[in-house]
């Protein structure tokens, strides 16, 4: 028989538990809120009143919400956004810091030096508006794809990742006759499945969450975004909710219950996909992190 020696517990260790627990339960208590003033009926929604529980459940909000036009045209900007723009990121970051982990090909150096200089200095916003004027992309999800196609600190950890990777597969697939296209996708791709989840998520959580780019670009309400359509919501007080679309509920439903529905609705996607990446995110930040 085995006997666990249990650490003994001491008056700092209650304390700093204790601490931890009061931050949890005041990090969770807003997501509680949003999601109680959402479901509860607008016929017992009282403002300006902390609910924890709704007194009466209700899926009003939502249905009003989905049944409007702006909504459902943000939906889709958002969507179309997020699947072009993270398949081309993912594609472009891991042929791009493949590449500079090739010393042999030329102008490396002053690729990854330019790369190095991006993380530190950065354009701006005027003159990353105008490039994007001058492409005629104003106006367009091509510029909120564009944009945030890949970035410095994506590159060099893809790239550190790829370093760590043995390079006798790649010479043995090389001998069996691989050409470089072939080992990067037959080896390289299959063994980089872990980091290709984590940036799948990192990339996909950017393009959902688009917001500073897309009010600055999209002039068109129509192409809004989620996250500037829930701002509008938000923000402006004088309107009860989703735009011109209309719902077809005929009772005027309180505007908080609105907004907070529209707030669940822009969450909920991202917390459905990540569980599935859970498992390959840690793996997928901390391969190529230490090389030995």
């Amino acid at each position: 028989m085995s006997f666990v020696a249990t650490k003994k517990l001491t008056v700092f260790d209650y304390i700093n538990y204790s601490l931890l627990a009061v931050i949890s339960i005041a990090c969770v208590f807003p997501f509680i809120y949003v999601f109680s003033v959402s479901f509860t009926d607008p016929a017992v929604y009282v403002p300006l009143e902390f609910y924890l529980v709704p007194e009466k459940w209700s899926l009003a909000a939502y249905k009003y919400i989905l049944s409007t036009n702006s909504f459902i045209n943000a939906l889709n900007s958002t969507v179309y956004v997020t699947g072009i723009g993270t398949a081309l990121s993912i594609v472009l970051s891991f042929t791009f810091a493949y590449v500079l982990t090739k010393k042999h090909v030329p102008g490396r150096k002053l690729m990854l030096g330019g790369v190095v200089f991006t993380l530190v200095f950065n354009a701006g916003i005027l003159p990353n508006y105008l490039l994007m004027k001058e492409m005629n992309l104003l106006n367009s999800h091509w510029s909120l794809i564009l944009s945030g196609l890949t970035n410095a600190w994506s590159l060099l950890v893809i790239k550190g990742f790829l370093d760590s990777l043995p390079p006798e597969l790649e010479e043995a697939a090389r001998i069996d006759g691989c050409s470089d296209i072939g080992v990067f996708w037959r080896i390289v791709i299959p063994l980089s499945m872990p980091a290709i989840a984590a940036f799948f998520l990192f990339f996909a959580v950017s393009y959902w969450n688009t917001y500073f780019n897309a009010l600055v670009y999209l002039s068109d309400a129509k192409k809004w975004t989620l996250q500037v359509l829930v701002k509008s919501l938000v923000i402006d007080s004088e309107s009860n909710g989703v735009g011109a679309g209309g719902g077809s509920d005929d009772r005027v439903l309180p505007q908080e219950t609105i907004r907070m529905a529209s707030i669940v609705l822009a969450m909920v996607p991202i917390l459905i996909v990540y569980p599935f990446l859970q498992k390959h995110f840690a793996k997928g930040v901390m391969l190529g992190s230490v090389k030995g």
